[in-house]
């Protein structure tokens, strides 16, 4: 079916009372995956490309991107397209052409000031592209929002919000970045008051260290975009890993990128099953 847009499965998402899944893409294996255990869960799905999954293809955004598309073009079900973790203006200014509909610019790194206003001039880019922006919110003095310890005061965030005109943020609610075990402990009482404090829809990324349980009681309180990506990249390695070991005189990648991308597909159906995501 067409490409859809990020911001209309998150709006659509939220309404419902319940989240979208979005899944980082590093291979032509990983658009695969995704896509077919999105189809598998009968469910809507974002790919996502990382600044960081670009500077790995070499700088080159549109090989990867294009896949996505074709991938999404052909897909049963409804697929969006993210640009995810920008710092890089100019890369930014390559989202829309490549046929982005959403970018997460991140500039949580930055004191609470220069993150606004790095932020505020990158949605009246975004926003004359139209594209829809999600930013990041962690604490004030530039800890980003999805490190150990982190926390999103409401009402900074309130303000963070309108005064950028971001149009989702990504909140520090007990979630962080590269967790290889599935035993972060959210913080649901944070998580309502944010969303009771903000007009627009609240972000989990470093999604793969939560158990289902508690992504489901995020998504029921107020969380409508779950971010997951070292999930992916747990099962591609143990599929592969486990393949070669079995047969180690197997030469033909196709054989392990095989197991590695079924092994994805797998993860990407039990975790919007599980969650309860979005269905089509």
């Amino acid at each position: 079916m067409p490409l859809t847009t990020t911001g209309e499965l998150v709006t659509r998402a939220r309404a419902a009372r319940t989240a979208v899944a979005a899944f980082n893409i590093v291979t032509l294996e990983h658009v695969e995956a995704v896509v077919a255990g999105a189809e598998a869960a009968g469910a809507p799905v974002v790919l996502q490309v990382s600044e960081n999954a670009v500077r790995f293809r070499q700088g080159r955004l549109l090989p990867l991107a294009r896949a996505a598309v074709a991938a999404a073009e052909r897909a049963p079900v409804p697929v969006a397209l993210h640009l995810d973790h920008v710092q890089s203006d100019p890369l930014l200014g390559q989202a829309a052409d490549a046929g982005f509909s959403s970018v997460m610019y991140d500039a949580s790194r930055l004191p609470y000031e220069a993150n606004l206003a790095a932020t505020r001039a990158a949605v009246v880019r975004a926003h004359a592209r139209g594209l829809w922006i999600e930013a990041e919110l962690g604490e004030i003095g530039g800890k980003g929002a999805h490190v150990a310890g982190a926390r999103t005061d409401p009402a900074e965030a309130r303000a963070f919000v309108t005064e950028s005109g971001v149009d989702a943020l990504a909140v520090a609610v007990g979630s962080v970045h590269a967790m290889t075990a599935r035993t972060a402990a959210l913080d649901h009482e944070l998580i309502g008051r944010l969303a009771a404090a903000l007009d627009v829809p609240l972000v989990l990324h470093g999604s793969s260290g939560v158990p289902d349980h508690e992504l489901r009681a995020a998504v029921a309180g107020g969380i409508a975009k779950v971010n997951v990506g070292t999930a992916l990249n747990q099962a591609m390695t143990g599929a592969i890993r486990a393949y070669l070991e079995a047969n180690p005189d197997v030469v033909d990648a196709r054989r392990y990128l095989g197991a590695g991308r079924e092994a994805m597909a797998r993860t990407v159906e039990r975790i919007v099953v599980g969650v309860g995501l979005t269905p089509v």
